[in-house]
């Protein structure tokens, strides 16, 4: 039998709080009338709450459903979710990993990062809530209610770390997980998403299902973006036959018979020569993979519009 009340964090003041890996295990969690508190859920859940929390600091792991605030202000969150919503906030800062387009509503003075964390738990959590590290529009925010003349929301500085907002947590209990908070170990691929494109030359590149389709992502964005190129948006998604003749033009047919092996995991990179380092890069390290990527800077960002556009449509974005 649950007992709501191991799932709940109820008018708690200068208190520093969590759960660890295993103990929310799926269940939904309620998070209320909390004053300067650091709150930590190391774990996944299916829905979370958070209402009339002021000053407080928040990590929520993978969140199958929506994570909705609701008359919260001056608060820093660390959030993974499938929905993000706001209602009536003010001031919350939020480095945010979001499957679809987060949304805020009658809220002032809002900001967004990407997410940026890592504990070895927090892989399996995500797949656990369904939540694919690949799919995150954090930047990508709706406002159901804008104010003309003024913005309700801005992201974060690029700079901004993450422990600045929300520091590792002080308590005995909770510094037994084993976090980093270092951009390059994080568990999400951090994306420069909405920000405003350093070069006009940006580069697809797609990976087919496989057993190391994850792993080999992964390195293709570490080798780039240690070479200076910035990678702007990742995605997750299934592909049919039509979609791929719309996205790969003439090298659709011999991709197609991949497609039925499961989701194809697709980069944007961007910069300077990207297309060449991409394709360099690719034919150095990935030499037995079947790896698609821009043929040339001209075609790039038509493939770019092409995938994402299909993808999104995809998404219901």
């Amino acid at each position: 039998q649950v007992d709501p009340k191991d799932y709940t964090f109820s008018g708690l003041k200068d208190e520093t709080v969590g759960r660890l890996p295993g103990k929310v295990a799926g269940q939904q969690f309620v998070i209320q009338d909390c004053e300067n508190c650091s709150i930590y859920l190391f774990d996944h859940s299916a829905t979370i709450t958070i209402d009339d929390c002021v000053n407080c600091q928040i990590f929520l792991g993978p969140i199958k459903g929506s994570v909705f605030f609701r008359d919260c202000k001056d608060c820093k969150c660390i959030v993974a979710c499938q929905q993000f919503r706001t209602r009536d906030c003010r001031r919350l800062e939020v480095f945010l990993c979001c499957a679809t387009q987060p949304i805020i509503e009658s809220s002032t003075g809002m900001k967004f990062g990407c997410f940026q964390y890592y504990y070895p738990e927090l892989a399996l959590q995500f797949k656990d809530a369904g939540l694919s590290i690949f799919n995150n529009t954090w930047s990508n925010i709706h406002d159901f209610t804008p104010v003309s003349g003024s913005n309700n929301w801005d992201l974060l500085p690029e700079n901004a770390v993450v422990q600045d907002y929300v520091p590792l947590p002080s308590s005995e209990e909770l510094k037994v997980v084993r976090i980093s908070t270092d951009a390059a170990k994080s568990i999400i691929p951090v994306t420069r998403g909405r920000r405003e494109k350093n070069s006009d030359e940006s580069c697809l590149a797609v990976f087919f299902a496989g057993d190391y389709t994850i792993a080999n992502a992964r390195k293709l964005i570490d080798e780039m973006t240690g070479k200076g190129f910035h990678l702007v948006q990742t995605k997750e998604v299934l592909m049919k036959a039509e979609d791929a003749h719309r996205v790969f033009k003439q090298c659709a047919s011999e991709l197609i018979p991949l497609l039925e092996k499961g989701p194809v995991v697709a980069l944007e990179f961007n910069g300077d020569g990207a297309v060449e380092g991409c394709r360099s890069t690719v034919n150095d390290v990935f030499s037995g993979t079947k790896v698609f990527v821009s043929e040339s800077k001209a075609s790039a960002s038509q493939d770019v519009d092409n995938f994402y556009n299909f993808a999104d449509m995809q998404m219901g974005m």
